[in-house]
């Protein structure tokens, strides 16, 4: 508690300082002498040194808690430092170029990240998944077990499981419709959109078919299924399988085809970007070569 208060004076005097040392005496500055809020052996941190640590309209817990963060990470890495200088010598010309390169490098990042996001079209056409599937279809290998089909997981005391067979292995809408409510109503867990691919390992996740030796064999046996264990009854239907090796099918990787997709635009834009740039400084004259 005596720590926060501690955070949240060196907060108020933080915001404070912001205005105060801007302050201005007709055309004179005034002249303040700083007071250091932390100390690394004879390295110092003043209140302008948090300018910008806990934006306005942050509450006093949270900006309590990011100042305090900083000081301390502040105070480790100074300490680090002084650490690091005592047992290594170090190139000090080659440590701020390194700076320099790293701070010309995150500014080019930042201006980069602002023209990708002023420019990306994030749209992916179906067509354009497709192509790029069939073109790179050896790069799509399953790594695991996938099924379609449907899953419920019902607690043995659920009332009303005597149609839910049926209810499973019908392709009635009606019926769908009444499988979708008593799962509502009742399931611990259900995936009954037989047109979705799912990760056979995890759908079976906590039930007793984890249990089963030989997964594979379990699929091209199985068509419907129901299990039980001490809490819940699990009843599985599958209707069309892939095992892992097999060419994944296009609708399990589609949203992963698409991040694709708009991570080569990324990659395009910011090349774009880059050789707009240079165009430019080379027609005015801005760059040279020697």
């Amino acid at each position: 508690m005596k720590n926060n208060l501690i955070y949240i004076v060196i907060l108020s005097l933080v915001m404070f300082s912001c205005e105060f040392f801007k302050m201005k005496n007709s055309e004179t500055e005034i002249t303040v002498e700083k007071t250091p809020i932390a100390r690394a052996h004879d390295v110092f941190l003043y209140p302008e040194d948090l300018e910008g640590i806990a934006p306005t309209g942050m509450s006093i817990e949270d900006s309590t808690d990011r100042v305090k963060r900083y000081i301390d990470n502040w105070a480790k890495k100074q300490l680090l430092i002084k650490e690091a200088s005592g047992k290594i010598d170090f190139d000090e010309a080659d440590i701020e170029r390194k700076i320099l390169d790293y701070r010309y490098s995150l500014m080019g990042y930042e201006y980069q990240s602002y023209y990708i996001n002023a420019h990306l079209d994030k749209e992916v056409t179906d067509e354009e998944v497709l192509a790029y599937y069939e073109d790179n279809i050896d790069n799509f290998i399953l790594k695991q077990n996938i099924i379609r089909g449907k899953f419920i997981s019902i607690p043995n005391e659920a009332p009303k499981t005597e149609d839910l067979n049926k209810l499973m292995v019908s392709s009635k809408e009606e019926e769908l419709e009444r499988l979708t409510a008593y799962c509502l109503s009742y399931a611990t867990a259900y995936q009954i959109n037989d047109t979705v691919w799912i990760n056979f390992e995890e759908l079976i996740s906590g039930t007793p078919l984890v249990g089963v030796p030989n997964k594979v064999q379990f699929l091209k046996q199985t068509k419907f299924t129901e299990v039980s264990d001490s809490l819940n009854t699990y009843y599985l239907k599958l209707d069309e399988y892939k095992i892992s090796d097999e060419i994944s099918p296009m609708e399990f990787v589609k949203d992963q085809v698409k991040d694709i997709l708009i991570n080569k635009r990324k990659i395009e834009l910011a090349k774009q970007l880059e050789q707009q740039v240079y165009n430019k400084a080379i027609e005015n004259n801005e760059v040279e070569i020697f």
